[in-house]
Parts: C-alpha cells; sequence; structure tokens
C-alpha cells in the first residue's frame, strides 16, 4: 500500500498572525514539503491544478519535474489534473515528457475541478463537464496507445495521422486515476477502462465514500477487469497531530476556523465527526485510518492533506515527521496484515510494464 501526502496549493493568511505568504514562498514551502515527504520514507507527493486565487499551482508537470529531479523513488502524482479544460493532447505529451525526466516515477490524478469560472477561461462549458471528460479521456487514452491517430470529436479540431510525443516511456502509459468527490459518471469511466478511482474523502460523511466507492467495484468487475475486490482504489484524508490530542485541538482550531473551504461554517468537533478529518494523537490518526477499511475494503492508496488553511511550513514538516516515525510504519503492518494476498498492490511503472510483457508472452 502506498502512503503519502497531497497538496491544493492555497495561500490562505495564517489566523495567528494575519500574514500570508507570498506565492513565491508557498511554492517554495510545497517544494519542502515534497523533498520531506521523501525524507521521511512515504511513497507519495501529489500536487492539485488550480487557476485561480488563493491557489498557486496552475502547472504542476512544471513543479513535478523539478522535483524528479531532486527526488529518487517518490512517486510524482497530481491530485487533480483538469481533464475538462486541458487540451488531452497537451496531457498526453506532458505527462509521457514527466514519465521520462522522472524514470516512471509518475501518474496522475484526472478530475473536473470545482472552480466553475475555469471552464470560460478555457473556452470550454461547465454544463458539458461529464461529456467532455468522456470524449476528453477517450483521446487521451488514444494518444497514448496508439503511435498514430486519426480522430473526431465533439470538443477540438479533429486529428490525422498525428503522434503524441515523446511516445509513453517503454511503451506503458502513466496509469490514471480519476478523482470525484461525487460524480458516478467518473466512477463509471474509471471502472469501464480498469483505470484506479480516486475518492477525495476530505468532506463526506463514511456513508457516501462507501456507496461511491461500492459502485466503482461493481462496475469494475462489470466490464471485466477482475473481481470487485481487486479494483484500484485510493482515498484522501485529513490530519493534524500533536503527541496529547487536546494540544492538537487547541493548536489548529482557528486555523480550521478560517480555512478557505470549511472556515465559518460547522464546528471542528461537527466536522471531524461528520467526515475524516482527524485532529488528535498519532494513534488516533492510526486508529481512524485503519477504520477507512472497513467501508472501502481494501485499498492501494491513502494521501493526507496537511498543508492547507495557513499551516506554516515549520508546523507542516512536523506533520510529516509524525507521519513518517509513529503513524505511517504502523499503517503499513495492519494493513498488510489484514489485506488478502489477492488484493493488488498500487500499479508502478514496472508492476505495468511486468504485466505488459507477461500479456505478449501469453498473446
Amino acid at each position: 500500500m502506498q502512503f503519502g501526502v497531497f497538496s491544493v496549493s492555497d495561500i490562505t493568511p495564517d489566523p495567528r498572525t494575519g500574514l500570508a505568504p507570498t506565492e513565491a514562498e508557498r511554492l517554495q514551502a510545497v517544494l519542502r514539503i515534497a523533498e520531506k515527504t521523501e525524507e521521511v520514507g512515504l511513497d507519495v507527493f501529489a500536487l492539485g491544478e488550480h487557476h485561480n486565487p488563493p491557489f498557486m499551482s496552475s502547472s504542476p508537470t512544471t513543479t513535478l519535474g523539478y522535483l524528479a529531479g531532486r527526488t529518487e523513488r517518490l512517486q510524482l502524482s497530481t491530485a487533480t489534473t483538469l481533464i475538462t479544460t486541458n487540451d488531452p493532447v497537451k496531457i498526453a505529451e506532458d505527462y509521457a515528457m514527466l514519465q521520462h525526466v522522472s524514470g516512471g516515477r509518475v501518474d496522475l490524478t484526472l478530475g473536473r475541478g470545482n472552480t466553475g469560472p475555469v471552464y470560460p477561461w478555457f473556452g470550454q462549458d461547465i454544463r458539458q463537464g461529464i461529456p467532455l471528460a468522456v470524449e476528453n479521456y477517450a483521446l487521451l487514452r488514444r494518444l497514448w496507445d496508439s503511435d498514430v491517430v486519426d480522430w473526431e470529436g465533439t470538443f477540438r479540431t479533429p486529428l490525422q495521422g498525428f503522434t503524441s510525443t515523446p511516445r509513453p516511456l517503454d511503451g506503458v502509459a502513466p496509469f490514471v486515476w480519476h478523482g470525484s468527490i461525487r460524480s458516478p459518471e467518473i466512477a463509471e469511466q474509471a471502472a469501464f477502462y480498469g483505470d484506479g478511482f480516486f475518492h477525495n474523502h476530505i468532506f463526506w460523511p463514511a456513508d457516501h465514500t462507501r456507496r461511491m466507492v461500492d459502485f466503482y467495484r461493481r462496475r469494475f468487475e462489470h466490464h471485466g477487469h477482475g473481481d470487485a475486490d481487486r479494483a484500484i482504489v485510493g482515498l484522501g484524508g485529513q490530519v493534524f497531530m500533536r503527541k496529547n490530542s487536546q494540544d492538537a485541538v487547541r493548536e489548529f482550531r482557528p486555523y480550521f476556523d478560517n480555512a478557505p473551504v470549511y472556515g465559518h461554517g460547522p464546528s471542528l468537533e461537527d466536522f471531524t465527526r461528520e467526515t475524516p478529518l482527524t485532529v488528535g494523537s498519532p494513534q488516533e490518526v492510526i486508529d481512524r485510518t485503519l477504520g477507512f477499511r472497513e467501508y472501502v475494503g481494501d485499498y492501494q492508496r491513502q494521501l493526507f492533506l496537511i498543508d492547507h488553511a495557513g499551516l506554516p511550513l515549520k508546523t507542516v514538516l512536523e506533520q510529516l515527521d509524525l507521519l513518517g516515525e509513529e503513524v505511517v510504519p504502523v499503517l503499513r503492518r495492519e494493513f498488510a496484515a489484514r489485506r488478502p494476498t489477492h488484493v493488488p498492490d498500487a500499479p508502478t511503472h514496472e508492476s505495468l510494464v511486468a504485466a505488459r510483457l507477461a500479456q505478449e508472452v501469453t498473446v
């Protein structure tokens, strides 16, 4: 099972000081967080894509390309790559290039995003969000899987005899997770292609997550990719830890109360009760995270959101130390002990290449 962190790259004032980092400071903080993620022994760093304040990550491929040269084993991913407003040709080229730069240490999470105005900014209609996601991904797969593509659709100009370059590393496309909070159509898309399904899992109650993942698993099996419990599932989650749970609650409360997404809304106590947000000791984070398995089954990737709401870099790095030293080692051991042997690991470039070679031998 893979463990890591994901960042949505918000620029939020620290409620203790009223000061917000500059874009440059926030970007440098994200780079340091990613490097620290590898240093403490975690597996994955994922970065979101946004094109509006208060976020700064408009070009995650640029950032991940830099991190590819600064890390050795870290899996580099995206928290969201906007399949609706990015040209599939550019996605195909950018992420194949990242494959080569990183030696295969890249995958991506496709999603529609949660910012309505981004659609007209990039010449699209938000009312066509689902059809855009479906058509654009179909083209993206063609571009990666076929050396020469003739294609015509609804939302972009046709392609004739087009070859996307560079070709995917070792002839194997990056693994794709389809990310969604609430859209069963996206879970269906993931199941149809036999891809991974990543549930954001930071806002909604457990029963909603359970229904979305269960739907994806059933459709994965329906489309002939294997038994439902072999489907590839990832979850998000939010944590804030201190050695003593009371200290964690006291320190995190002002950040929660002023967070750009849920600030000035429900109380911290209500939100932690109704969603997967865990604020407390490392043991409480361990217990809560192990509980996710009870309603989604055995899954392959767990990413934590730890750098949002104006938390200073020093505090975020302390959270990573706690994850690396006290939380993730226990989670690795406990999840492994409970997982049946037939449940697959999270796909990597090496495993995808091996699977392709094995398929070629049997054909």
